[in-house]
């Protein structure tokens, strides 16, 4: 990966739908030389996928929360996985460090789903509380996925 490559990727990331020629024209290459680099990328496994982001309000899963999840005693990561897999309104989660032991991104149609949503990833028996924080509005998006 060279610096060409990174612009390339920094320009996808913000239009995945950008053309070859596009694309050239911002990073001084033929609209050739970026599809053979935009397939190498691919190839690589460097690009993993080309997808869209549907507004979650259209989607009808406007309403969302941040909940740190506190555990009894030890709990593996993937019994976490597990348990929180079991709930399709989360939508992102991931161990930390500090107090809690993850955190956790749900998403849903309003506040009784969302509290729904949060009363299932209560009762698992590793589960000792949560702590939410439900989102008011976004500042700043970025995607690295």
């Amino acid at each position: 990966m060279d610096n060409i490559d990174y612009g390339i990727l920094d320009l996808l990331r913000q239009n995945s739908r950008a053309g070859y020629g596009d694309i050239g024209d911002r990073v001084g290459l033929s609209a050739s030389a970026v599809k053979r680099r935009v397939d190498r990328l691919v190839a690589d496994g460097v690009i993993r996928a080309f997808t869209i982001q549907v507004d979650p309000a259209v989607d009808g899963m406007a309403t969302e929360a941040y909940v740190e999840l506190f555990c009894r005693g030890t709990v593996a990561p993937e019994e976490l996985k597990r348990i929180l897999s079991q709930v399709p309104e989360v939508v992102d989660a991931s161990t930390v460090t500090g107090s809690a032991d993850a955190v956790v991104h749900i998403r849903s149609r309003d506040i009784p789903s969302l509290e729904d949503a949060l009363e299932r990833v209560r009762i698992a028996p590793s589960v000792d509380h949560t702590r939410s924080a439900i989102v008011l509005s976004h500042l700043i998006h970025r995607s690295y996925d």
